[in-house]
């Protein structure tokens, strides 16, 4: 396969470059955001440097995967204003419309370390020191 091959969302890995339509680097695929289960793409965790935090990437805004590379329809700046992600909890379900009364009143009541939290400085260096 060479380099300008599209691939599947399924492959893209940590540190793989993320560009701008240009070509121009804008920064490192940090995660991953997705159902492999039911074949959903959500986005990606992009990071822009070692201590700024990631920005959340929905997968509206990726233009092409090719492998080593994802292409996006943003510029840096744009990348830069986009939300800071934060990290899936372990036990996030997503509820139907139809969702019970029971069930919505009891989503009031999450325990804190049941929502998403922001990944910290210490696991941020840790995935950049252990990356795949």
């Amino acid at each position: 396969m060479s380099q300008g091959d599209p691939v599947s969302w399924y492959l893209i890995a940590q540190g793989w470059r993320v560009v701008d339509a240009a070509g121009n680097e804008i920064g490192k695929v940090e995660e991953v955001v997705g159902d492999s289960a039911e074949d959903i793409f959500n986005g990606l965790a992009v990071s822009t440097g070692l201590l700024d935090r990631p920005r959340y990437v929905p997968s509206e805004r990726v233009e092409e995967i090719t492998e080593g590379e994802i292409t996006l329809s943003m510029t840096a700046d744009e990348l830069e204003q986009m939300a800071e992600f934060q990290e899936p909890a372990a036990s996030l379900e997503i509820e139907g419309d139809k969702a019970g009364v029971a069930d919505r009143v009891a989503g009031v009541f999450i325990e804190p370390e049941s929502e998403p939290q922001p990944l910290t400085l210490w696991q941020r260096l840790m995935n950049r020191v252990f990356r795949r």
